[in-house]
């Protein structure tokens, strides 16, 4: 059983990882600062980093790999909020859905996650 659990918390941090480096992508097009840098060979392991400038100062990170997944969202350097494991990929999933259906993402100064009042059409 543990070997199984294992191997499909590699496909998932390779999933991750790939959906990681399309989103940073799409934001760079989008006109947003944007990186994912990505670890690894797969043999032992990957991962990936993922930061994007929202504007304003806001910043969002999301790291995952073999150690574990999580989501930060920080403004001018103070951390507003962090999630780890699911709630972090729900984080990153929203994020990725507003991506593709809204061109621009405007943050606002709060300290809970990015929600519907932030995008601007």
């Amino acid at each position: 059983m543990f070997p199984r659990l294992a191997e499909h918390y590699r496909a998932l941090v390779e999933d991750l990882v790939l959906s990681l480096r399309a989103l940073a992508d799409r934001l760079q097009r989008q006109g947003h600062a944007a990186t994912c840098y990505v670890c690894g060979d797969g043999r032992d392991g990957q991962g990936a980093s993922f930061v994007a400038d929202l504007g304003e100062g806001h910043m969002v990170r999301f790291l995952v790999s073999d150690d574990g997944i999580s989501w930060v969202e920080s403004r001018n350097g103070h951390e507003l909020i962090k999630l780890e494991g699911a709630a972090a990929i729900e984080e990153l999933d929203r994020v990725a859905r507003v991506v593709q259906g809204v061109g621009n993402l405007v943050a606002v100064p709060t300290a809970e996650p990015l929600g519907p009042q932030e995008i601007a059409a």
